[in-house]
């Protein structure tokens, strides 16, 4: 497991490498727009997020474990979330193609974030829309032969393992503090909520992952082994170390 410290030298490396050529003409058909728009526009919502309410759960968090450099891990994170959501505005820029300011699954998708202000509760969320992301934007890459949008999205992939492995790691260290009645509520809520918040995904973005050559039914299976191993090294890799 990572340090704190180590994550911020991460990020700020990671901030420094630029993987998209913008002198590359955007070369997207009509018939990709039609499959892919709708949903670009709408990802390209959530990924601007300022994380406000995110910062404020992680300064509560580091005071309450004594990590004084979370929080700036945690910003740096947002920030290259940002980057996403800047990357994807100025395609659409580029494109002739308009940004949206509201859409009803980020909207949902917000309010159930801040039903609760627990970090495991926001650390949770993002592991699953991270993980979710990663199948998005592979379908969207596998969906379009624009070679600028597949620069973008393969930025957003590399960035997206490394995500969900700093907030995994964060999570299984929540998890372990946990008594044993409370570590199996959690495996069955972690579960519910991933799957859940999949299918939901799925029905609202559906196009773009059938333009990818996804089934509904290959789409749950990846989503299924990605769970897997997201709940493996929450409940053991962190067992081992603490062994």
């Amino acid at each position: 497991m990572q340090t704190s410290k180590s994550w911020i030298a991460h990020f700020k490396a990671n901030a420094l490498r630029e993987r998209v050529d913008w002198n590359i003409i955007p070369g997207i058909t009509t018939g990709e727009r039609y499959a892919v728009i709708a949903s670009l526009q709408a990802w390209q919502l959530g990924e601007t997020s300022e994380g406000k309410n995110l910062i404020a759960a992680s300064k509560k968090y580091a005071e309450q474990i004594g990590d004084k450099y979370y929080v700036d891990a945690v910003k740096l994170f947002i920030k290259e979330e940002q980057k996403h959501g800047n990357n994807l505005g100025r395609y659409l820029d580029s494109i002739g193609e308009r940004r949206i300011c509201k859409n009803w699954g980020d909207t949902l998708f917000r309010k159930i974030r801040y039903l609760r202000t627990s970090m495991e509760t926001w650390t949770l969320a993002v592991i699953v829309v991270e993980s979710i992301a990663q199948l998005f934007y592979q379908s969207l890459k596998d969906a379009t032969e624009c070679q600028l949008l597949k620069q973008i999205c393969n930025d957003i992939l590399i960035d997206e393992a490394y995500h969900i492995t700093f907030q995994t790691e964060r999570l299984a260290t929540i998890f372990h503090t946990k008594t044993n009645a409370g570590k199996a509520f959690r495996k069955l809520f972690y579960k519910l909520f991933f799957f859940c918040t999949a299918v939901l995904v799925w029905f609202a973005h559906n196009r773009v992952f059938k333009a990818g050559r996804n089934t509904f039914s290959g789409y749950t299976r990846k989503m299924n082994r990605k769970y897997q191993k997201t709940i493996n090294r929450i409940t053991c890799e962190m067992a081992m170390q603490m062994a």
